[in-house]
């Protein structure tokens, strides 16, 4: 893999190549995972992608492998140690909204059948490829991230605005920014 033609944004460590080489940009379907990168896109905000990649394991560990269903049930308690964990980000707004995000997130699969048809109905349920030359051509937003950002926040998330919406889009594949030649685009 080391000969291979990347992101240059990727050029930083072995974690960061296997994130762009295995998962950013690849279509994401299912609820469980489109959910972990919600919650770990959510906790970004403000912060490097990277911090928040290099913890993965943590928030893994933290708030029960990503579930959901536990996580919307949270006690109050379990907040106030997750506040303690100095393994994820200790952000008092950001641990609430994991607690009101995934209840939210039911609350879409109950309306749409799944969070997936939900978010993918936005595109119709095909990736957006906007086959960009540099890394310069990629957006922060766009007006397709304003709409979802909007939507999502109408229903109740928190710490989902356009910035972090365009980067969950990339994550799951919603979107592909490759640039032009990187080696995935072959």
């Amino acid at each position: 893999m080391e000969n291979k033609k990347r992101c240059s944004w990727c050029e930083k460590d072995d974690l960061y190549r296997k994130y762009h080489d295995e998962e950013w940009g690849k279509p994401v379907y299912d609820d469980p995972t489109l959910f972990e990168f919600l919650l770990l896109e959510t906790f970004q905000a403000g912060l490097s992608w990277y911090t928040i990649l290099s913890k993965r394991e943590n928030f893994c560990k933290a708030f029960d492998n990503f579930d959901y269903k536990k996580i919307a049930q949270y006690s109050e308690g379990k907040i106030q140690e997750l506040l303690l964990d100095a393994g994820i980000i200790r952000n008092k707004l950001k641990v609430y909204s994991a607690v009101t995000n995934a209840q939210n997130f039911i609350k879409i699969q109950e309306e749409f059948g799944s969070f997936s048809k939900y978010i993918w109905g936005f595109v119709d349920g095909k990736p957006i490829d906007n086959n960009l030359q540099s890394l310069k051509d990629i957006p922060a937003t766009t007006p397709l991230s304003d709409a979802i950002s909007k939507d999502l926040k109408k229903r109740g998330f928190k710490f989902v605005g356009s910035t972090v919406v365009y980067a969950h889009m990339q994550a799951t594949g919603m979107v592909n920014d490759h640039i032009a030649n990187c080696w995935t685009r072959s």
